[in-house]
């Protein structure tokens, strides 16, 4: 019987493994899409100054939900746990650039923090880069396959589905209250 829980890395055998840009070695980045996984500003922002279209983001989803299993424990959460999860799209013109999947523990959405489970299609990055309080972890960078949940997940809106893409995420801290964001570059964006 196949386990479906890697017990080596803690996650599931369906998610992306999550690296840092120094375990990145025999991982070669695309060189089209390496400046936008290593950025450390704003996406949001990046995205606006390079789009010569109107930008917008489309919510797919948001809902309490259990996050995946490398999501709960980079977030140091218990595995039963849920959490708001919003995936959305960001777009440039009429083109999906960015899947992005935010998830939002319950002890972060308190106080003057609660607003941003009503964001409707605003930007979190635009908000979370505007707080002078925001703190942001190392960025993680994987290769999401064709067989890994979020792959389905960011991939679901396009006409031609690629063998791969490539994502990012960071944990943001909002006066050490701690929110995930997952970031998937889309073959649009690369063109």
């Amino acid at each position: 019987m196949t386990t479906l829980l890697n017990n080596r890395f803690g996650q599931h055998i369906f998610e992306p493994v999550w690296r840092t840009r120094e375990m990145l070695l025999g991982h070669p980045v695309p060189s089209e899409i390496a400046p936008w996984l290593f950025d450390h500003g704003s996406l949001t922002k990046r995205i606006i100054e390079n789009c010569n279209s109107a930008f917008r983001v489309e919510v797919l989803s948001q809902d309490w939900q259990r996050p995946m299993l490398n999501e709960a424990l980079r977030l140091g959460m218990q595995a039963e746990q849920q959490a708001l999860i919003r995936e959305v799209l960001l777009y440039c013109g009429g083109q999906p650039w960015v899947f992005a999947r935010s998830v939002l523990p319950h002890k972060t959405l308190t106080g003057k923090h609660r607003m941003l489970g009503k964001l409707g299609n605003r930007p979190l990055g635009a908000i979370l880069f505007s707080d002078p309080g925001i703190q942001r972890d190392k960025l993680e960078i994987a290769c999401i396959k064709k067989d890994q949940r979020m792959f389905n997940c960011a991939t679901n809106s396009l006409e031609k589905i690629p063998e791969s893409v490539w994502g990012r995420r960071s944990v943001f801290y909002l006066h050490k209250r701690p929110l995930l964001v997952n970031e998937v570059f889309l073959p649009s964006l690369a063109k």
